[in-house]
């Protein structure tokens, strides 16, 4: 990297930190990021980038050509929303709407692709294109996917698309990422059981009892994983809600209760495998107490695959910014999804982990929770990977 980019990257270190720290305090979950997506259109456009507003109803993309004549073009892309947290983290720049809190570091990734922005933008010497995309709603929503169904990729072709996210509990300054599968398949489930109910104390006799069916269920669940899913083959199965009856009579067998979880894998096999096992499960149990089950299963992101080819020019990039050894190129496969992986399935491209720091005991917060915030001295370093990764992809 050029002497000159350097002290562009230095140069701006600081207006990063208080943009990103700006962000934090204002946050906005999914298809909500009216605020953040102004303050993105309007640094972009002051830096001389063409700018195209709600794509995907509050995405933004940035368009870049460089100064050497080129027909190539890729995408580098960060998330915008925050998470339905409470913060809890005492810091001066903290939220300030309640209930609401950049719990993932989507802050700091919006930040780092706008300092690359700002930096390209002063350092245009490489060829062709770089579209630079502001997606909403990646938490759960489908913000991915609403920029894709808008268009995305017609209306900015690009031949490569590029992530990277914050990881908590990796050192600042070492990267990851790997070939194949790097992030799950994320799915929601929901199985409702249905009896007769009655009176739990004269009439439980009868009664058929769905909370004794649900018992027996989520016992039963737990050998999905163990015992149909192949050892060698990661897979995860989680119960997040149990809902039934009502609080003012407990003397009462609800009539219905509804289970609600999610359930993790990273090929269709094993995907449609969990389906199916949930499903017979929960039937055949229910039955057997003379219930009925219905399950639902919602898939809510594919798994997260990397191309070779791409996931070598990451590699390469990130082992020029940080040296070999702070990089590893083949970590462990994470059980949390990304919606990202709905961009990757239209295009190759590749997902990289940034660490976000660890304390010296080996305590640190991880994203999702309330004390979690995004590591400001991480953000010099992503501007630096984005800006490395046009020129090698763009000839710069």
């Amino acid at each position: 990297m050029s002497t000159s980019i350097e002290t562009t990257v230095e140069s701006i270190t600081p207006e990063l930190v208080a943009l990103r720290r700006d962000l934090h305090a204002h946050p906005e979950t999914g298809f909500e990021e009216r605020r953040t997506a102004a303050i993105v259109a309007e640094r972009l456009r002051s830096w001389g980038l063409t700018v195209t507003e709600g794509v995907g109803r509050t995405g933004v993309v940035g368009t870049l050509t460089g100064i050497r004549p080129g027909q190539r073009a890729i995408g580098l892309r960060a998330d915008m929303d925050a998470l339905n947290i409470e913060e809890a983290t005492g810091l001066p720049y903290a939220s300030t709407v309640p209930g609401k809190m950049h719990a993932c570091g989507h802050d700091g990734h919006t930040t780092m692709l706008l300092g690359a922005a700002q930096t390209l933008a002063r350092h245009r010497d490489f060829a062709g294109t770089v579209h630079f995309i502001f997606q909403p709603a990646e938490e759960g929503l489908g913000g991915g996917l609403a920029m894709l169904e808008d268009g995305l990729l017609q209306r900015f072709p690009v031949e490569s698309l590029y992530g990277m996210h914050n990881w908590p509990g990796m050192p600042v300054g070492r990267f990851g990422t790997r070939v194949s599968p790097l992030m799950a398949a994320g799915d929601t489930w929901m199985v409702t059981f249905r009896g007769t109910g009655g009176h739990g104390g004269a009439g439980a006799h009868l009664a058929t009892d769905v909370t004794v069916a649900q018992a027996q269920f989520i016992g039963a669940l737990q050998t999905v994983v163990s015992r149909n899913v192949p050892a060698l083959q990661p897979a995860v199965v989680s119960v997040g809600y149990i809902g039934g009856g009502a609080w003012g009579s407990p003397n009462v067998i609800p009539a219905e209760l509804v289970i609600r979880g999610t359930a993790r894998s990273f090929d269709e096999t094993t995907r449609g495998l969990v389906e199916r096992r949930m499903g017979e499960l929960a039937q055949s149990i229910a039955g057997a107490f003379g219930c009925t089950a219905e399950l639902q299963y919602e898939r809510i992101f594919d798994a997260l695959v990397n191309d070779a080819a791409r996931t070598a020019t990451a590699v390469a990039v990130a082992q020029s910014l940080a040296g070999e050894a702070a990089v590893s190129p083949a970590m462990q496969p994470v059980t949390g999804s990304e919606d990202f992986a709905f961009m990757l399935g239209q295009c190759p491209g590749n997902y990289i982990m940034l660490g976000n720091g660890v304390a010296e005991d080996g305590s640190y917060a991880p994203v999702h929770t309330p004390r979690y915030d995004f590591n400001d001295a991480v953000l010099p370093l992503g501007v630096r990977y984005w800006v490395e990764l046009v020129h090698r992809e763009l000839g710069g």
